[in-house]
């Protein structure tokens, strides 16, 4: 105990003739020193080399013009042929075939060449569907178009086989197939339309996977 007494007084006694806060500075800082090294050791090490930068590279691939327009071009093929659809609706609305004046002149020369349906009917499924040196994109969309042109016959086909005459309730029915099947062919002719002048692929309802397969 005596020995102990001595070790402390030796190591106070020195600072007894400092003023306060210098003695309280040179008591605390040892020990001051010896938590910060032992907080530093605690520590993990950081690695100084920078952290590696991982590149990320999206790849686009546009649909070509050329691709675009020549599927635009193959929806025209329904779209001409159901507008006998359409009669019913422009005998009741004069004013709806205002809005069908820009194309006229197109129609019109379309249907002065004989058999023009058949003629383009076959040079798109022969020469476009069946020709390997287009794309599938352009092929589907043909293949859609020439699809949906079939579909749009049958109900003629059926028109001739029943006569439902000019009046009644078969009349009636016929008038309202007719109306339904213009709005149909038109909003599948817009929609197609749209997509493919913006590069993207159209799935119509009812045609898109009777084309898929055919591909």
């Amino acid at each position: 105990m005596k020995n102990e007494a001595v070790e402390m007084a030796s190591t106070f006694i020195p600072l007894l003739n400092l003023p306060t806060h210098t003695a309280i500075k040179a008591t605390l800082i040892p020990h001051l020193s010896v938590l910060k090294s032992r907080h530093r050791s605690s520590l993990p090490l950081l690695s100084s080399k920078p952290a590696k930068s991982v590149a990320v590279r999206m790849s686009y691939n546009p649909t070509p013009a050329t691709d675009r327009l020549i599927s635009a071009v193959a929806y025209t093929l329904p779209f001409f042929n159901s507008l006998q659809y359409g009669r019913f609706l422009f005998t009741q609305y004069p004013v709806l075939g205002l809005a069908f004046e820009p194309i006229l002149p197109i129609l019109g020369l379309y249907r002065s060449i004989p058999h023009s349906s058949f003629i383009a009917f076959f040079a798109l499924y022969l020469g476009v569907v069946r020709n390997p040196n287009f794309n599938r994109y352009v092929r589907f969309n043909s293949m859609q178009a020439v699809t949906l042109d079939v579909l749009l016959a049958v109900p003629l086909l059926i028109q001739r086989i029943l006569s439902p005459g000019s009046g009644g309730l078969g009349f009636q029915i016929m008038v309202w197939g007719h109306n339904g099947l213009f709005l149909f062919s038109v909003l599948c002719f817009v929609y197609s339309l749209a997509s493919c002048l913006l590069g993207r692929t159209p799935h119509l309802p009812l045609v898109a996977d009777a084309a898929g397969r055919q591909i």
